[in-house]
């Protein structure tokens, strides 16, 4: 299942010459696997009052083209369960007006309690995969 998100460039998501700072991509990055994750089931913050959140445990991003001051970006994210505790999103944005592909991101989180203790990630019907 593969889930897409638009986003809107604004100006405090840009450096000085109008061009998304490259940090700003990770919000767009999170802002699209929460949106993924709540579809599937509860919301992020349901999950967050039973006791259980999500956090990243690597990132990996490779920039293949600038986004700037007032771009719609499309964040394409695809989920699978890739260990009972972990689970990898593969991410792109792109910009849907020319098919430009800007980023690709692979991004793990794993799943604990709220002291940071490892729990098997809940079924929240993603494939899994290696």
């Amino acid at each position: 299942m593969e889930q897409q998100l638009d986003v809107k460039v604004y100006y405090e998501d840009t450096d000085c010459m109008g061009v998304v700072y490259h940090a700003n991509y990770l919000r767009f990055l999170e802002r699209a696997r929460t949106e993924l994750l709540n579809s599937l089931g509860p919301s992020i913050r349901e999950w967050t009052d039973r006791g259980v959140i999500f956090p990243i445990y690597s990132v990996q991003i490779t920039f293949k083209a600038p986004a700037r001051l007032g771009d719609t970006l499309r964040v394409y994210t695809r989920a699978k369960k890739t260990s009972p505790f972990r689970v990898t999103f593969d991410q792109r944005i792109e910009r849907p007006e020319d098919g430009k592909l800007l980023i690709e991101a692979k991004v793990e989180a794993v799943c604990t309690d709220l002291q940071g203790r490892l729990r098997e990630y809940p079924d929240i019907g993603l494939q899994h995969g290696s």
